[in-house]
């Protein structure tokens, strides 16, 4: 299924309608600010299980995760006051922050280390979402497993099929990677440079 949801302003009865099929266990694709998403509820295990089915993925690399803000996050992963300072700089934006998972974390989504990607992304759906959700989505990209990525959600709504249980069509993504940076022990390190400013590191 094909949804329009406006990316100023989301329907909050779309929104609502989008909110049941994660309550469900569906697997949606949403915007972010970098690319679309493969998401659903980090609660839900079958749904967890069938996005890496779907992404082809080594069921040891855990994805990352969307919160809808600061506070969030602090629910789901260890923040220090360092760490606090850094993302509330940055935040909400194209960053993906490696932190040290809380006890609210599935075990499937923390590495060995038993950390954790944590995202919250500038765009309004999917903190939204998120919101209404009251628990964090999985996020992973929407592409093929060679690595093509989808900037059009029609394209993407064809190609996965019923594979996903909604498409949410905001139009289309930048599609550039997010810059990913760990916070572990409160020292930076940058794995991953992608969109966002990094000259702060």
């Amino acid at each position: 299924m094909l949804i329009e949801i406006n990316p100023q302003n989301p329907q909050q009865r779309l929104i609502n309608q989008v909110v049941a099929i994660l309550l469900e266990g569906g697997v949606i694709a949403y915007p972010t600010d970098t690319f679309y998403g493969i998401g659903c509820d980090i609660m839900n295990k079958r749904a967890i299980q069938k996005i890496y089915q779907i992404k082809q993925r080594d069921s040891g690399k855990p994805f990352s995760f969307i919160c809808s803000d600061l506070k969030h996050i602090s629910d789901y992963a260890k923040v220090s006051n360092y760490a606090y300072k850094t993302m509330r700089r940055l935040l909400p934006g194209p960053y993906t922050f490696i932190l040290e998972g809380s006890k609210l974390v599935p075990k499937m989504m923390l590495t060995r280390r038993k950390t954790a990607g944590i995202r919250v992304p500038d765009h309004p759906i999917c903190i939204e979402l998120v919101k209404q959700l009251g628990n964090p989505i999985i996020s992973t990209s929407a592409t093929t497993p060679d690595g093509e990525i989808f900037h059009d959600p029609s394209l993407l709504h064809d190609y996965f099929g019923n594979r996903l249980d909604m498409v949410i069509d905001a139009g289309p993504a930048p599609g550039l990677p997010s810059s990913v940076i760990s916070l572990i022990q409160d020292i930076p390190e940058i794995i991953r440079e992608g969109q966002g400013d990094l000259s702060g590191f």
